[in-house]
């Protein structure tokens, strides 16, 4: 699996016969899977990368069912199978440390489909297939939209490049720069948590398909399988999280009764870590997605907060059915498209992310008693009750036609 980097001018040539020049921004998961999936149908979208390409895996993915089309449709779906594992189970502590509950996953998520965990870097690899040609190092400096197409400014390696397209897919993540650049910026929802944390890895145990949280009395901790490790989470309110993260996993001790081998292992791992990843637990949502010429995909339209892990798979989802509605348009065309594209998938995803924001509604709670009254709620809400919107979607997910092979 090969994520390739080229020189823009490459992209740019391969793209000059397009019927439909397409400029994809982000090379994350909704970018790359767009562009993975366009150059499938046969287009040469230009994919370009503000970062240089990653060397690391990233933070963990859990990816529901909502994945399984854009994987089949890449035809990577033993690849995926093979580097990610089976999540069938998920058990919730009370704020003292002691399970509360394991929900069984097959009933609930299971009947509709893969529901797999992995890295973040090995799902782009996955979604590479065999080659992926991106442009790193490169970030859109302005877009200038009129009838006849978009003209996007880019800084490349130090050197300013105009490129002329006929539509623009705008991935660049929750914080997009590209966003901002377009006339009359589509206004933003924030939810500000006022909670964060930090990522980091742990040793895989016995209990490979076996998701974990404790909500605990001011802090969080997650414990998620992925391929030989288990990624965790660890986190609190702002105000405890700006200690040293030494200093907080101490705090969480002593608030614990019981602390499970998974939570030691968690609490270890984030105090001796030289700069664990901190994750500042807030979301967005855009007022618009589309213009004439342009579109918002993924995190850059409504970045999630991983309360429901669904983020991800929203994100592929939403690249799928972008792809689908892109496959015939053209130049002419493409507003129709874009709009057809935001009409339907739109709705889906900010049910997903309504359920993502009540959950931490539920999740993110301050002090003792508040913590004590969850955990007897935590007694009688299963996960199929807490995911019930969620298990709707999945239920009901987009009928796209076959892509031609």
């Amino acid at each position: 699996m090969t994520i390739r980097t080229i020189p823009l001018d490459d992209q740019d040539d391969a793209a000059r016969h397009d019927d439909l020049r397409i400029l994809v921004v982000g090379a994350g998961v909704a970018g790359l899977a767009a562009a993975q999936l366009l150059r499938a149908d046969g287009h040469h979208p230009i994919l370009v990368e503000r970062r240089a390409p990653e060397a690391d895996d990233g933070y963990m993915v859990a990816l529901m069912p909502l994945a399984d089309g854009p994987i089949a449709d890449l035809g990577v779906r033993e690849e995926y199978l093979a580097r990610s594992v089976a999540l069938d189970r998920f058990r919730f502590r009370a704020h003292s440390g002691r399970s509360l509950r394991t929900d069984g996953l097959e009933d609930v998520i299971g009947r509709y489909g893969d529901y797999r965990g992995l890295t973040r870097g090995t799902l782009l690899e996955v979604l590479a297939g065999g080659d992926a040609a991106v442009t790193h190092r490169t970030t859109v400096t302005g877009l200038d939209e009129d009838p006849d197409g978009l003209t996007a400014i880019l800084e490349s390696d130090g050197a300013t490049r105009t490129l002329r397209v006929d539509a623009a897919v705008i991935a660049d993540g929750i914080g997009s720069r590209t966003r901002d650049l377009l006339s009359g910026a589509a206004p933003l929802d924030r939810v500000e948590t006022g909670w964060g944390g930090w990522v980091v890895w742990t040793p895989a145990d016995a209990d490979s398909g076996l998701g974990e949280e404790l909500w605990g009395d001011d802090f969080f901790v997650g414990t998620y399988p992925v391929p030989g490790a288990l990624g965790a989470f660890v986190g609190g309110p702002e105000e405890e999280t700006g200690r040293r993260p030494a200093a907080f996993t101490d705090v969480v001790r002593r608030r614990l009764g019981t602390v499970p081998p998974r939570i030691e292992d968690a609490l270890q791992a984030v105090a001796t870590a030289e700069d664990p990843f901190f994750w500042p637990l807030a979301d967005v949502r855009a007022a618009w997605w589309t213009t004439r010429r342009t579109v918002l995909l993924g995190d850059a339209a409504a970045g999630f907060l991983p309360t429901a892990g669904i983020g991800a798979g929203m994100a592929l989802e939403s690249a799928w059915v972008l792809a689908s509605h892109l496959r015939d348009a053209t130049p002419e065309t493409i507003g129709e498209a874009l709009a057809a594209y935001e009409s339907a998938q739109r709705p889906r995803v900010e049910t997903a992310q309504d359920t993502s924001r009540s959950l931490a509604r539920l999740m993110f709670r301050r002090g003792r008693a508040l913590a004590t009254g969850r955990d007897l709620l935590l007694r009688v809400l299963s996960i199929a009750t807490a995911l019930r919107p969620i298990v709707r979607l999945l239920a009901d997910r987009p009928a796209l036609p076959v892509r031609p092979r």
